[in-house]
């Protein structure tokens, strides 16, 4: 179901997406959050769509000119925040990602975090883990073979090696089912704060666009470098608070599998790519700033809420 409006602009996008009557909506969202989930809603007509949105939908011109207003300004803020880095002046891909420091998620579920707090990130989580590489996914017939090959390896794995039951947002779901939760596809889009939206949002904004090719790689380079010891933070502190063990071993899996993704990732779909194409240096960059970035802000916002210091 389309998600919850919060905001003018949402509202009217999101009854023109029920009545067909698309015309003459203009890209002023009321705030951050409005704008988000009217961007979060526009891409997901190119993934799973919605019961109440005719499929045609996705292709249709007037949504599609709203959708750019509002990716622009989402752009020109993540190259803002790009540019007033200090990472800017980092030489290498590994150097950005090993500068940046944020605050921890995972660091406090592994050893403070209480359960219904453990819950709600789970909540938040699912937004992406349940469809978890596909955003990736776009980027691929942008590639050459030498690009395209390192990183098909890391997506099959992250499809399960051609087993369904293996497939990583289906551990998830899994995870989810045992813990209580539910599975149906973005069922908590409407307790997503705009953090987390933001977070979706990057990451179809750098897919959908091939200009914005060497983004999607740096995002995902980004996330692959910075996942396996979370990963075993997040499986630690599952199993501290008693969670079931299909929820942890979904962390688990990504241990051993993204201290691999890892190499891969930056040596030989990054480098290989930057080796190519070296004028995409800073896009490589912004887009690895931008998944460490949004992930700090998504926690900063949680530890706040919750008085962690």
């Amino acid at each position: 179901m389309l998600p919850k409006s919060r905001g003018t602009l949402s509202a009217a996008v999101f009854t023109a997406l029920q009545s067909g009557a698309t015309a003459d909506l203009v890209p002023a969202p009321e705030s951050e959050e409005d704008a988000q989930v009217t961007l979060w809603a526009l891409y997901e007509l190119h993934y799973r769509g919605f019961d109440e949105v005719d499929p045609d939908l996705e292709w249709d011109p007037d949504l599609l000119r709203l959708r750019r207003g509002l990716e622009r300004s989402f752009e020109t803020e993540l190259r803002r925040r790009w540019d007033a880095s200090p990472l800017r002046e980092a030489g290498e891909l590994t150097d950005l990602i090993d500068g940046h420091d944020g605050p921890s998620l995972a660091r406090f579920v592994q050893r403070k975090a209480d359960r219904e707090q453990v819950l709600e990130i789970l909540r938040h989580r699912s937004l992406y883990h349940l469809k978890e590489a596909d955003p990736t996914s776009w980027v691929v017939p942008r590639l050459d073979t030498r690009v395209k090959a390192p990183l098909m390896e890391i997506l099959f794995d992250e499809y399960g090696d051609g087993d369904p039951n293996r497939l990583h947002h289906h551990l998830f779901r899994r995870g989810l089912e045992a813990a209580g939760l539910r599975t149906d596809h973005a069922c908590y889009v409407d307790e997503a704060p705009v953090e987390v939206l933001a977070l979706n949002n990057a990451l179809s904004l750098f897919g959908l666009h091939r200009r914005l090719r060497g983004a999607a790689l740096g995002h995902f380079a980004a996330f692959e470098a910075t996942s396996s010891i979370p990963s075993r933070q997040l499986a630690q502190g599952l199993r501290r608070l008693e969670f079931p063990d299909e929820m942890a071993a979904y962390y688990d899996e990504h241990v051993e599998a993204d201290s691999v993704h890892e190499q891969v990732a930056l040596r030989d779909v990054c480098g290989a790519f930057l080796e190519e194409n070296p004028s995409e240096r800073d896009t490589v960059h912004l887009g690895a700033f931008t998944c460490l970035d949004l992930e700090a802000r998504y926690a900063h916002a949680m530890l706040t809420q919750w008085g962690v210091s």
